[in-house]
């Protein structure tokens, strides 16, 4: 299980799934509800569907790791789990948008966020390529 790539790319998108409800995307000005402003940050969790969609991808990165013998049904959650990944980064540039225009800025550990869906990408391609040797290693067969 371990020594599949895959692995190691599915470990990296949950960590950096996980960290990214910790640390902000984006900092600025807002203006509350009193229309008065302040600074805030803007993590994961300041949002409820960003806090859920950001918690499921990284829960579903976890338990794709041991579907390592259903290469298959692996390849199928990750392609999910990438596809909710990137609704969930366009809902963190959206909801960036609620801010102060030109008052606040991307942070530098928004890149959790953005690298994701790259190392699911990866994962996926780790687990094509494992069916591709499994498939020639059947024909030698």
């Amino acid at each position: 299980m371990i020594q599949r790539i895959q692995t190691v790319w599915l470990l990296l998108a949950a960590a950096a799934a996980f960290l990214s409800m910790q640390f902000p995307f984006y900092s600025g000005n807002i203006i509350d509800a009193g229309q008065a402003k302040h600074f805030a940050y803007f993590t994961a969790k300041s949002n409820t569907l960003l806090t859920i969609l950001t918690a499921g991808v990284g829960i579903a990165a976890l338990v794709a790791i041991f579907l390592f013998k259903n290469r298959k049904q692996q390849f199928r959650l990750v392609l999910i789990t990438l596809l909710v990944s990137v609704i969930n980064l366009v809902l963190f540039f959206t909801q960036a948008r609620t801010f102060v225009p030109g008052e606040g800025n991307y942070n530098l550990t928004a890149v959790f966020a953005i690298i994701v869906p790259v190392f699911l990408i990866m994962a996926m391609r780790g687990i094509r390529r494992d069916e591709k040797l499994v498939k020639s290693l059947d024909r030698l067969r």
